[in-house]
């Protein structure tokens, strides 16, 4: 088994070219930062907005725990929303909004990597450890990389990096149920899924009565709600699984309202 330090170096390592790449494509836009994105009243500054927040937020809670917790009651009593914060960093000029993405991106890496083992910092959901934390900012970058892409017509490339999302994806079903008010079921689902370069990943018992069978690429997509799931080829065998399917939720928060089915916009 990979100790700690091998699992924070390989989801770092994803991480930042997740990240660079992204910032690639942005880099290459012109005057497409104010282009609305699938996500209702923000632009693609607001995406990115939003992703230097939260990487500000997470080097915040790493280093200065104490101060993270001052955030939460904002958000609490509505000083402060997401959307509010996104619409604030969205009216910087795209220059400065890219560059203050670009140095909290490497802030955060650093004071993960510095973070002792075991350590687990306040976050939105439950404490995090410094592994946790990169592989659900790797997830964030990549449900809000799609955003972007979708919306300036980039393919997004498939990579290895997609194990760490799935895995969040099948670490969160007890949550998925939970947030919807809905009891987990009470054995573990077998989760097989094909990665892009052909192998399969798997969690779960083997044979497991109660599975979810597909590509990674439509589970992360699944999960961090940028696909429908009439959209993806993905097969549940079991009640339980297949109602996980319908409520599958990677991050933290209330239950998000998700994306429509691709025939709903297309034509009648």
């Amino acid at each position: 088994m990979a100790d700690r330090g091998d699992v924070l170096s390989d989801v770092l390592a994803d991480l930042a070219a997740e990240g660079a790449w992204l910032d690639a494509v942005l880099d290459g836009l012109d005057d497409g930062w104010q282009a609305p994105t699938p996500a209702p009243g923000w632009t693609i500054a607001h995406q990115v907005a939003h992703l230097a927040w939260t990487d500000r937020q997470a080097l915040c809670a790493a280093t200065d725990p104490q101060s993270f917790a001052g955030l939460i009651p904002l958000l609490l009593n509505g000083e402060l929303t997401v959307d509010g914060i996104a619409a604030d960093g969205a009216a910087l000029p795209p220059r400065d909004l890219l560059a203050g993405w670009r140095a909290g991106r490497d802030e955060l890496a650093a004071a993960l990597r510095a973070l002792p083992a075991g350590v687990k910092m306040p976050w939105f959901g439950p404490p995090m450890s410094a592994a946790s934390m990169a592989t659900a900012r790797l997830m964030e970058t990549w449900a809000h990389g799609h955003d972007i892409t979708d919306t300036v017509g980039v393919p997004y490339p498939d990579t290895s990096g997609l194990r760490h999302i799935a895995y969040l994806a099948v670490r969160t079903r007890d949550f998925s149920f939970t947030v919807h008010g809905e009891t987990p079921p009470p054995d573990p689902f077998e989760v097989r899924l094909t990665a892009p370069d052909g192998t399969v990943w798997s969690w779960g018992p083997a044979g497991a009565a109660q599975r979810v069978e597909g590509t990674a690429r439509d589970l992360c997509l699944l999960a961090t709600q940028r696909l429908h799931r009439s959209d993806t080829g993905l097969v549940a065998t079991g009640p339980d699984a297949d109602r996980w399917l319908d409520i599958a939720q990677a991050f933290a928060g209330p239950p998000g309202g998700g994306r429509e089915p691709m025939a709903a916009n297309g034509p009648a």
